[in-house]
């Protein structure tokens, strides 16, 4: 494939052109939520004025909305590689999340334990502990402070007979430890624990293959992805219709339904599709040959984005790496870039987060300051305290010219 090009990508996204005192922004945000293409923003107005109304009525615009919904469940089934019916939507990871853990809590015995991590955004970890109601053990697996990994020794020592659930995350976004989630699986499976992955933050970053992973559940964000505020589930088939949900009597009791509680956000919906129809897009741009399916299209696309943000995270690395009384966190060896994200956290002398922060988006620069809800993280590094981290998350539709314009400004900022 040619080398990645970012300023057709940059072209698609109408927020990139915003300005700030006569000065473009910048989005280092990504991680908590990225930029949307015009074709989503089109996506979700057409929804709205052409087929806006509600499910399996007898009239056009309700028809519209359940091929709107179909096709939602279609597109997000080629981006993890599964079947659409195994795919459910909802408000958010986190809410998908405490949904499916109330449901396996109806089935689990005290005693039964389940494994955590403290390298998790909480949406991975609170769900599990709210199981203690039931009487489960919750064990929590240990990093490694010095870069920000897990202890797979750790790991190790904490699954046994008694574990049920295994949950961790595809990678960190806090750090953007990208986590060997595949031995993760091989070693619950071992015990016949089911796995539960939080793709939330790895999803924008890399391609994603539920089947070659064998994992029993892995949730998204796809305005992590280039689209509208909405939560993905994916779970295996069996599972899926073998557990019991919580849900009103009359709502459907087929897969996925039965876990897509009440009216759906169905322009979002539309906009999901459309994010993921940008991306399969991209994909066909940069292949030759042409793919011949979205999926095809689709794995093209995030190989090369990860490849090209690999490109980013040394140029950023390396820069911040300059920087006087500059603490980075996570892994910053380049040989190993390949198991992180373009996502790194800061702190640095003289300034606590929220200034560091502040004198950052004076400067056009768009960060996050705090904890992201990675508490566990925060609290096992010492930074909680003292408000955290400041983060710098990149995606592709981010430069080495934006990097080097926030590298410049911290070099001033220090001097």
């Amino acid at each position: 494939m040619p080398p990645f090009d970012p300023h057709w990508a940059r072209t698609q996204f109408p927020a990139l052109a915003q300005k700030q005192n006569g000065q473009p922004l910048i989005f280092f945000d990504g991680p908590g939520g990225t930029q949307v293409p015009q074709h989503v923003i089109d996506a979700m107005s057409d929804y709205l004025i052409r087929s806006n109304a509600n499910t399996h009525g007898a009239f056009v615009t309700s028809a519209r909305t359940d091929e709107v919904i179909e096709s939602a469940h279609a597109a997000m089934a080629d981006l993890l590689g599964c079947d659409p019916d195994e795919i459910a939507f909802g408000p958010n990871m986190t809410t998908l999340t405490f949904a499916l853990s109330r449901s396996m809590g109806r089935e689990w015995q005290a005693g039964d334990e389940m494994v955590v991590t403290r390298l998790d955004h909480d949406a991975n970890v609170a769900p599990w502990l709210a199981l203690k109601e039931c009487g489960a053990v919750i064990r929590f697996v240990d990093i490694d402070i010095e870069d920000c990994t897990l202890d797979m020794a750790d790991f190790e020592r904490q699954i046994n007979e008694r574990t049920r659930l295994v949950a961790v995350g595809y990678a960190s976004n806090a750090v953007g430890t990208v986590n060997n989630v595949a031995r993760v699986v091989e070693l619950a499976h071992q015990v016949g624990a089911l796995v539960f992955i939080d793709a939330v933050h790895y999803a924008p970053h890399g391609p994603i293959d539920v089947r070659v992973l064998d994992c029993d559940f892995l949730a998204c964000s796809p305005y992590k992805f280039f689209a509208p505020h909405m939560g993905t589930l994916y779970g295996k088939r069996e599972h899926l219709t073998n557990l019991q949900p919580y849900k009103v009597r009359p709502a459907s009791n087929a897969v996925p339904d039965r876990w897509e509680s009440g009216t759906k956000n169905h322009e979002g919906l539309a906009g999901v599709t459309a994010a993921i129809d940008y991306l399969a897009e991209l994909g066909s741009k940069i292949s030759d040959p042409t793919p011949t399916s979205r999926r095809d299209a689709l794995r093209a696309a995030m190989t090369t984005i990860q490849e090209y943000e690999r490109t980013l995270s040394e140029r950023l690395v390396a820069g911040l790496r300059d920087i006087p009384g500059l603490t980075l966190y996570g892994i910053t060896d380049p040989d190993r870039f390949d198991q992180r994200t373009p996502t790194v956290s800061i702190r640095i002398e003289g300034y606590t987060p929220r200034e560091l922060a502040t004198a950052l988006g004076q400067r056009n620069i768009c960060t996050w300051d705090g904890h992201y809800y990675a508490i566990n993280l925060t609290e096992r590094l010492g930074v909680e305290a003292s408000g955290g981290m400041v983060r710098i998350g990149l995606v592709h539709y981010n430069t080495v010219e934006e990097i080097d314009q926030l590298v410049a400004a911290l070099h001033e900022l220090t001097s």
